[in-house]
């Protein structure tokens, strides 16, 4: 699955119809009926980044990533966790009873334990679906915005798919190798400066000046300002600290230094 997190605008289609799909539904062999209230089997995560005027919200679907070396696999007894050839991770629904240690093993939080069938529960890419001929997962085809699609290929070709798509997986630390990709993940965990570059003699916007990120002499970015003077350099970390903003125009130059610890908008960069 290949989630483009700029895409989302968070109109919970995703979650409506997977609820839709097995609240009240028995798949045996696959999942037994979700309970009306307390799983989130895709579950919505918001960021909010920037100061005003400059700020934004970005959405983003999390779900099971169908690890190919899923923690949950590692810690289930009786074979009540399983992963099929095509890279689905399924919890059988009668084996797993009693099994709360698969719900503790999943360093994502998404799997679920149905308190009154005593099981752990989790999305299960809908593969009952797919083994009867669908193409697309129920929460793909309720987006509205193309933010969700999934793919079946080899696994050198979608290697290949995330490095010229600029795709990550979460946690890549953990090496659980998730089968669930992010396209523009930047937007959820890096932060951005922006900034309005004027005329100092009489405030008008500035366009298409140069705008430099530099950081110790070593330049990190540049852009230049849009029609209405903004400018905005994104997939900064905090751990960078301090860096230079320097704005070259033929009306005149600016420079600042600038500490992030969070998204900021500077705000006006007046040329002399």
């Amino acid at each position: 699955m290949i989630v483009d997190v700029e895409r989302c605008e968070n109109c919970y289609n995703c979650f409506i119809a997977t609820k839709d799909e097995h609240v009240g539904n028995d798949f045996p062999g696959y999942a037994a009926p979700q309970p009306d209230h307390g799983h989130n089997w895709i579950k919505m995560e918001t960021k909010e980044r920037g100061s005003a005027p400059m700020v934004e919200a970005n959405f983003m679907p999390t779900m099971c990533n169908h690890c190919d070396d899923a923690p949950c696999m590692k810690v289930a007894e009786n074979g009540a966790v399983t992963k099929r050839s095509d890279g689905i991770v399924l919890i059988d629904p009668v084996k797993s009873k009693g099994q709360k240690q698969i719900v503790d093993a999943c360093p994502y939080g998404a799997v679920y334990w149905n308190e009154e069938r005593q099981i752990p529960q989790k999305w299960i890419f809908d593969a009952h679906l797919l083994d009867n001929g669908w193409t697309r997962t129920r929460a793909e085809q309720a987006c509205p915005t193309g933010a969700l699609k999934s793919i079946k290929t080899e696994d050198a070709a979608m290697k290949n798919i995330a490095s010229q798509e600029g795709l990550e997986v979460l946690k890549p630390e953990l090496n659980t190798k998730p089968r669930v990709y992010y396209k523009n993940l930047h937007l959820m965990t890096s932060l951005f400066i922006g900034g309005t570059v004027t005329c100092e003699t009489n405030d008008d916007a500035v366009e298409d000046a140069e705008v430099t990120l530099s950081q110790g002499g070593r330049v990190i970015a540049t852009t230049r300002t849009d029609a209405f003077g903004d400018f905005k350099i994104d997939g900064l970390s905090a751990e960078n600290g301090s860096f230079e903003v320097s704005i070259k125009h033929a009306k005149g130059q600016f420079t600042s230094e600038v500490d992030i610890s969070e998204s900021r908008y500077i705000g006006l960069c007046p040329l002399n």
